[in-house]
């Protein structure tokens, strides 16, 4: 028998415990802890592209952000309209010399715009110093801002399906 008691306890603990399963269950985790992810633009028909890379990323806002000159092919795609990604969290090495493993690692499907907001690129600068400081972030941080500050790099946002 439910009394008064009882029935407010678990009304009050019931989105709670939905707050608690959604922030374990999503990936947000995954992306705070891991330092690269494994992308590849999707083709319009559907398949990978044959270019792949392992790379640095920034989480912000629930996204994920890559800093990139826009002559490179993930930024080539997004300018085509390819706007599907297919990537994968964690370290594997050299996605050539991976041998695919990074395949074992979480799998996501994202869209991918071109980020202007120069907020949004701040923080997202500030999160990658925090999360590289030891990985060369002194040598490569200047050379994300100096580039997105010229147009020599361009910053792309996916945001992850979930």
């Amino acid at each position: 028998m439910i009394n008064r008691r009882c029935f407010v306890a678990a009304a009050a603990a019931s989105p709670l415990a939905l707050l608690a399963r959604t922030a374990v269950a999503g990936p947000a985790p995954t992306f705070r802890t891991s330092k690269l992810i494994y992308l590849t633009p999707l083709k319009s028909d559907g398949g990978e592209s044959r270019c792949k890379a392992e790379i640095w990323f920034g989480y912000h806002a629930g996204d994920l952000f890559v800093v990139t000159p826009p002559t490179a092919w993930r930024a080539q795609a997004v300018g085509k309209g390819l706007t599907r990604a297919r990537l994968w969290v964690g370290e594997f090495g050299v996605w050539a010399q991976a041998d695919d493993a990074f395949r074992q690692g979480p799998e996501y499907m994202a869209n991918a715009t071109l980020e202007a907001d120069a907020d949004t690129r701040a923080a997202v600068l500030a999160s990658m110093a925090e999360k590289y400081a030891d990985d060369g972030w002194a040598r490569w941080g200047p050379r994300f801002e100096a580039g997105l500050a010229s147009g020599e790099r361009v910053m792309i946002r996916y945001r992850v399906d979930v």
